[in-house]
C-alpha cells in the first residue's frame, strides 16, 4: 500500500513528504508506548499513534520508520516536523481515532507487523 492510499484511506492531512507519496509500505504497527516501537525489526512500516511530540520522531528515527501517522486529531509541531524534515520522513494527521485509523488500513489491506 503506497502512503499515498495510506493517507486516503484514513482522511489524512499530509504535513510533509510530499515527495514520497508512492514509497510503498508493507505492514503497520499502531503504538503509544515508544519503547514498543523500538522492538519492531520489520522494514517499511507505518508508526500509527497519538503520541504527539519529539520523542515520537526520535523513535521512529531509530526504528527506521519514514512514515508517521498521526491520529486522534493530533497536531504536530513545527520542531517535530523539522526533525522529521531532517529524516526524510512522511508525516500524516488524521482525525480519526486509532481504533477506527487501524480497522480501515487493515481493511484496505495493510498488513499487521505482529
Amino acid at each position: 500500500m503506497t502512503i499515498k492510499e495510506i493517507a486516503e484511506c484514513v482522511s489524512a492531512e499530509i504535513k510533509i513528504g510530499h515527495d514520497n507519496l508512492d514509497f510503498e509500505i508493507k505492514a503497520g504497527f499502531a503504538s503509544d508506548l515508544m519503547s514498543d516501537v523500538l522492538t519492531i525489526e520489520t522494514d517499511d512500516i507505518l508508526l500509527v499513534t497519538g503520541l504527539v511530540n519529539l520523542q515520537s520522531i526520535r523513535t521512529a528515527e531509530m526504528s527506521d520508520i519514514k512514515c508517521i501517522l498521526f491520529v486522534r486529531n493530533k497536531i504536530v509541531t513545527s520542531d517535530m516536523l523539522e526533525v522529521a524534515k531532517e529524516n526524510g520522513m512522511v508525516i500524516l494527521q488524521s482525525p480519526l481515532s486509532m481504533f477506527m485509523a487501524i480497522g480501515k488500513l487493515f481493511s484496505a489491506g495493510l498488513k499487521a507487523v505482529y
